[in-house]
């Protein structure tokens, strides 16, 4: 049998236009998904958060940095969505233009995080044996360290600032992804159609490209998103201990901590951008929980 019969083979396995071929499959999914006013609800507050941390001038037109001391203080109304911090610095611009630190840094751990683990995960799962042992050995070494602690180790040791604290949480976010790929590589390396393409005289690499790799990326994925709310929370908790971008920059987790001595007095300062951060960390959990529920 020819490589391109075996491609034939594994191709018409899944009919693009068939009942059960991707694109029928993909059309269910979507409709599955506008069924869910949940869902659409944390796309829309997922997707605004993401547009204003690039955007935010779209979303108000003050100064996050300019001071009004005659409005020290105040609470959220008409004028001041968020109420203002004790230098009168409007808080919900500091919230949205403090965005792009935490969303930045989020999406560099995540790279990170997503080659690292993606790359052991591939090579643990696609060798075997001796490779595999070692690799998940050292895997499990890290699994055993509490993220949040493995994270403050490492930022401890590269100084502070937004990037330090982004790689940091890349490494410790890492053994998810290399193990969930792992899995999946060694689960899709046995399907039929992977053994047609060998038998068909597909090379190891062309199978690894062409049918073990996107045949994997689903439940990484969905892990991704699941992983981007614990990249945050964890980016978060960093700026929160001093370790983030120096004042008078408005990081998110910088922000609830300048309101930490103020919960009694003026509550807003701690507790609303506490509470946009956890709105945007439950609706990534509910997007990755019900992209999970459309792969199995």
């Amino acid at each position: 049998m020819s490589t391109a019969v075996a491609d034939v083979i594994v191709e018409d396995a899944l009919p693009a236009d068939e009942p059960g071929g991707r694109r029928a499959n993909l059309a269910a999914n979507l409709v599955q998904l506008a069924r869910k006013p949940v869902f659409l609800l944390a796309s829309l507050y997922v997707l605004f958060v993401i547009v204003s941390a690039f955007w935010p001038k779209l979303f108000t037109a003050q100064d996050p940095y300019e001071t009004h001391p005659e409005l020290a203080a105040q609470g959220p109304g008409a004028a001041h969505l968020f109420g203002t911090d004790i230098y009168g610095r409007d808080l919900w611009t500091r919230v949205l233009y403090g965005s792009p630190l935490t969303i930045k840094a989020t999406l560099i751990a995540l790279v990170i995080a997503l080659v690292a683990g993606l790359g052991l995960g591939i090579v643990s799962g696609f060798f075997g044996g001796v490779v595999d042992a070692v690799l998940m050995r050292g895997i499990d070494v890290l699994l055993a360290i509490p993220g949040l602690l493995l994270a403050l180790s490492i930022v401890t040791a590269l100084g502070y600032g937004t990037v330090p604290v982004a790689v940091a949480v890349g490494v410790a976010i890492v053994p998810g992804f290399a193990r969930t790929t792992r899995a999946e590589v060694l689960r899709v390396k046995t399907l039929p159609y992977v053994e047609a393409a060998r038998a068909g005289g597909a090379s190891w690499g062309r199978v690894l490209l062409r049918h073990i790799l996107p045949n994997s990326w689903g439940p990484v994925a969905v892990l991704a998103v699941l992983d981007a709310g614990v990249a945050i929370i964890a980016i978060a908790s960093l700026s929160f201990l001093g370790f983030g971008a120096a004042p008078p920059a408005a990081e998110w987790g910088t922000l609830i901590a300048d309101g930490r001595n103020y919960l009694v007095t003026a509550w807003w300062l701690s507790l609303l951008p506490g509470l946009y951060v956890a709105l945007l960390v439950l609706g990534l959990n509910h997007i990755s929980k019900t992209l999970q529920e459309l792969t199995r």
